[in-house]
């Protein structure tokens, strides 16, 4: 039975995450973070990770945090995780610059995964970004257009960034990401990603990845009907995380080696 601290689940995505725990015979959640009260929730909630003492057996067992907080959340949650040796399962996007060197820094002590999304499509769909990349080389611009709700807070998405970052893994020359061409008058230039907004209405989650080439374009889509998704990618991945002991980063490609 993995044990986990569900960190933001107060939010739509840490609901989620509870109501599918708790259909799962094989894990379960013993406290929760989150500055927002919801008098639904059934566990214990605390509005600081400091404040968790929880009793002996509790706190002993507590084997993964699951974070879908604010990166506003991030040096708490680390300080505890460090100091309760607790992996931390970080879905949470919009970090700073800082707070990716302070993970960073935090993985030489613990294990802890971070992934731009949750969703296995989203990270299968990024392992099809490298290989069309690979194979067709300098003759195809790159764009990515992302959708979300316009709730979201962080623009471009991380998911959108990751996206990104696995066709510059497999190109000769970083590329320059471009964000707004508006004010942009001059050719595209070669080594670019260009990546795109949309927020509105109740969309939850929209990527397209445009290959356009001479007299032919190949598109890469992934939509997210509902947030289950990335519930289920989360839950997956706290299961992983759970088993590991070894400090450093971990993604989603390797919960995928497991699986596979």
């Amino acid at each position: 039975m993995t044990k986990l601290i569900l960190s933001g689940c107060s939010g739509h995505m840490g609901r989620t995450v509870a109501a599918m725990v708790g259909n799962d015979p094989y894990i379960e959640i013993i406290a929760g973070f989150d500055v927002v009260t919801d008098p639904s929730i059934v566990f214990p909630v605390y509005a600081d990770p400091a404040e968790f003492i929880g009793d002996s057996s509790a706190a002993g067992t507590a084997d993964v945090v699951v974070d879908f907080s604010i990166p506003a959340a991030l040096d708490a949650l680390l300080t505890f995780c460090i100091d309760k040796r607790i992996p931390p399962v970080l879905c949470t996007t919009g970090y700073s610059p800082e707070q990716l060197a302070s993970i960073n820094d935090a993985a030489l002590h613990i294990p802890i995964f971070r992934s731009g999304n949750m969703s296995l499509g989203i990270n299968l769909l990024a392992d099809l970004i490298r290989r069309a990349r690979s194979v067709l080389g300098d003759g195809y611009d790159i764009e990515i257009v992302e959708r979300h709700h316009k709730r979201k807070m962080d623009a471009p998405s991380g998911t959108a960034l990751m996206l990104a970052d696995a066709a510059a893994s497999v190109m000769p020359e970083t590329p320059d990401y471009i964000y707004d061409r508006h004010s942009r008058r001059a050719p595209r230039d070669s080594n670019e990603i260009g990546i795109s907004s949309v927020r509105g209405g109740t969309i939850v989650g929209e990527h397209e990845v445009i290959f356009a080439g001479l007299d032919e374009v190949i598109e890469l889509r992934h939509s997210a009907a509902s947030r289950d998704v990335f519930a289920t990618g989360a839950i997956k991945a706290a299961k992983f995380m759970a088993g590991i002991n070894k400090p450093g980063l971990y993604d989603m490609g390797a919960v995928l080696g497991a699986i596979l």
